[in-house]
């Protein structure tokens, strides 16, 4: 039931970040009109932080070292960011998927490989260890 209910937390966090990035992207392209790229990456810089910090705090419980723990995430997306940008372009160019159809099935393939990166690599060994910390102190 704890890893279902992590599972459930991660997504709604992952919702919110979501929306965070489609907000601050629409945001700086439209109204800001800076240029897409640009755009485009402070929008996910933004997401993933607010992903991060709250996943670390109320999904993982980690107390573990943040720098160390970003760095690790920051190494996922060093891989999934351009990984992404290939397959919406095989989606979108090569078998001819809607833009907003391609963008999803990548927001789902982040969803998942990242809980399970950040479950079993980032935080595996910290998991829940905000509550031992408290009681130590």
């Amino acid at each position: 039931m704890k890893e279902f209910t992590r599972a459930v937390k991660f997504v709604c966090f992952s919702i919110s970040a979501g929306l965070i990035e489609i907000g601050s992207f629409a945001l700086f392209n439209e109204l800001l009109h800076w240029p897409y790229w640009l755009s485009y990456m402070t929008a996910l810089v933004l997401s993933v932080l607010w992903n991060f910090t709250l996943n670390r705090k109320f999904t993982f419980k980690s107390a573990a070292n943040v720098p160390i723990a970003m760095l690790k995430v920051a190494a996922y997306y060093a891989v999934f960011t351009p990984l992404s940008s290939w397959l919406e372009h095989v989606y979108t160019m090569q078998w001819g998927w809607n833009e907003y159809l391609a963008t999803f099935a990548n927001m789902a393939l982040n969803l998942v490989t990242e809980f399970l990166y950040q479950r079993f690599f980032v935080f595996g060994k910290s998991l829940d260890t905000q509550e031992k910390n408290k009681k130590e102190t």
